[in-house]
């Protein structure tokens, strides 16, 4: 059975588990699909992903569509946070988003984002154990190949023990 979890583990360090990693993806989450997104590379904290500059992303201009680079800013912050969470134990669900966009994208755009090990023990496992659930701003900074600063996404995700969650999944 296709294990997320372990795929990640093994995509750190195999480029062989990262293109199964990313094809997985593509079919478990079907919209972002026709774009095109992909994980570049996967650290135990961090992830950089990839926005292709390619017709089926272009705004009215020829320019990488403002919802797009939405769209991956908030993919690459929810890999980061399903992989260094326990999926089993916590419920990740975006809550909003703030776009600002500073630069118009004609290339190739790469959108990074890492949390450490003091930023999850601080605003994820303490408050948890206090707190039914949390809201956690995860920024993330988009840049075209060039190094031109596209966007800065500001990602707040509700994160909640599954034994808190009511809802069924």
């Amino acid at each position: 059975m296709f294990d997320p979890a372990q795929l990640l583990e093994k995509a750190k360090n195999s480029k062989r588990h990262l293109s199964l990693l990313n094809w997985g993806l593509a079919r478990m989450i079907p919209f972002n699909k026709p774009h095109g997104i992909k994980i570049v590379s996967i650290g135990d904290k961090s992830v950089k992903t990839l926005f292709p500059y390619k017709r089926s992303n272009f705004n009215h201009i020829k320019g990488l569509h403002a919802c797009g680079l939405a769209t991956v800013s908030e993919f690459t912050t929810g890999i980061v946070l399903l992989s260094t969470l326990d999926a089993k134990q916590y419920r990740i669900i975006m809550q909003k988003m703030e776009m600002n966009y500073h630069y118009q994208g004609k290339m190739d755009s790469f959108a990074e984002f890492s949390v450490t090990d003091e930023w999850l023990e601080n605003e994820v496992i303490q408050p948890l154990k206090t707190q039914e659930s949390i809201v956690v701003n995860c920024e993330v900074k988009t840049h075209d190949s060039d190094g031109n600063h596209l966007t800065t996404g500001n990602i707040y995700w509700q994160i909640k023990a599954w034994n808190k969650v009511k809802t069924k999944a």
